[in-house]
């Protein structure tokens, strides 16, 4: 056997290692991807992988359990979606509804003027904001159903996460509905205050909606006590004498005694504004065409809209006139330095 010298094996040893730092280095950083150009991100897009700007959580309180639960933002969102619109409806429309979500939450965040809640919330579960359910909620109400359905929602929230809808820089009131009468609604027909982004558009794949025809009865008794007004014996139920230029209805004269189709709809739980009435005998016959307030994005005009080719972002900017979808990177560091 042939004895090497100490000196020998100690340079054949540094020799081996001095061929595997270099591999040694490289193989931490081997599965990142290739930008194509050092030091720059490959898109200026918010990244999909992983949410745009600092954590924020929602404290939401749970009505029913009468207590507060805190959780991240998209987790919080994809429990809206969820909630609000049916995970069956196109990709592209629940990725509008997820940006609406996000936006509404954000902007609340960000604004001086806070909501009655309970201490520790920053909103409730209900329509009063948004309604939100957890997923464990969630499997009980879909069943069989929950693991496809839960991924397409998670997905929607993913592909827009770190993004948020803006009209001049700052995070609009993205209100939203089910269906509309064919358009939309502007603001200031619905509430106090206009707002340049809210404005009446057209809404055609709407009319497709199951939910776009409605109708409902009520005794001329119940009618008369709900609205406050008496209507006689005769078969005129009141005068409509001012309508929205979205053809709902705006006023109403019961024998001078004026009332808006929005304090109506409410008093007789109608689905729309767009209504109109009959008499037949001791009851009255009133027929709704769309449901809900009528302003910001429709859900089945989304639905609609995707079904057609179009994107979450042309959604949007379709409902929403005037807005940009931006990296609320900006926004979420504002909401922070706020804590």
């Amino acid at each position: 056997m042939i004895k090497l010298k100490p000196f020998v094996i100690v340079s054949a040893i540094l020799f081996v290692v001095t061929l595997m730092i270099p591999t040694l280095l490289v193989l931490p950083f081997s599965e990142e991807k290739v930008s194509g150009k050092l030091g720059e991100q490959e898109s200026s897009e918010p990244s999909a992988e992983e949410p745009a700007g600092p954590a924020v959580e929602v404290s939401v309180y749970r009505t029913a359990l009468e207590s507060v639960e805190t959780l991240e933002l998209d987790n919080y969102v994809a429990g809206v979606v969820a909630s609000e619109m049916p995970a069956a409806f196109e990709l592209e429309a629940l990725k509008a509804q997820a940006l609406t979500a996000r936006t509404y939450i954000i902007r609340h965040m960000l604004s001086p003027e806070k909501l009655e809640v309970p201490d520790g919330a920053l909103v409730t579960d209900t329509v009063q904001h948004q309604v939100y359910k957890s997923e464990e909620e969630l499997r009980k109400i879909w069943g069989a159903d929950y693991d496809w359905k839960m991924e397409k929602i998670k997905k929607a929230v993913k592909e827009t996460s770190g993004q948020v809808l803006t009209y001049n820089g700052e995070p609009i009131d993205a209100t939203f509905f089910s269906t509309s009468n064919g358009y939309t609604e502007n603001a200031e027909a619905v509430w106090q205050g206009s707002l340049p982004y809210l404005k009446s558009v057209e809404s055609p794949w709407d009319v497709d909606s199951k939910e776009f025809k409605g109708e409902k009865v009520v005794t001329v008794s119940e009618f008369e006590q709900l609205l406050g007004v008496k209507i006689g014996s005769g078969t005129e139920i009141g005068k409509v004498i001012e309508k929205t230029s979205s053809n709902r209805v705006s006023k109403v004269d019961f024998s001078g005694k004026v009332l808006t189709g929005v304090d109506i709809r409410e008093k007789l739980g109608l689905r729309s504004t767009d209504f109109d009435w009959k008499r037949k005998g001791n009851e009255i016959i009133i027929t709704t065409r769309g449901n809900g307030h009528g302003v910001g994005m429709s859900q089945y005009g989304a639905n609609g809209m995707a079904a057609e080719g179009k994107s979450y972002v042309d959604i949007v900017k379709h409902y929403y006139k005037g807005t940009e979808v931006v990296s609320s990177e900006s926004v979420l560091t504002k909401v922070t330095a706020k804590k």
